[in-house]
């Protein structure tokens, strides 16, 4: 009766690393993934991202700066 070892030629530790190694690999693809449709541009000029300023504030800091420099 031969060992399982002899038939693949690979330990368990071994076929073990290659499980982790595989499973890690899968989580930074996911992670990637989740990094490149969080920093990709807005296919919509319209929206504008939460922390742009809204027309009004620029207004108002546009004013506010001419005020300062008159």
């Amino acid at each position: 009766m031969e060992s399982e070892e002899s038939m693949t030629g690979l330990s368990s530790a071994a076929l073990v690393a290659i499980g982790c190694n595989t499973f890690v690999a899968i989580l930074l693809l996911l992670l990637c993934l989740i990094l490149y449709r969080a920093c990709r541009v807005p296919s919509s000029p319209e929206r504008l991202p939460v922390l742009a300023p809204s027309e009004r504030e620029t207004q108002q800091m546009n004013e506010h700066k001419y005020l300062l420099t008159s």
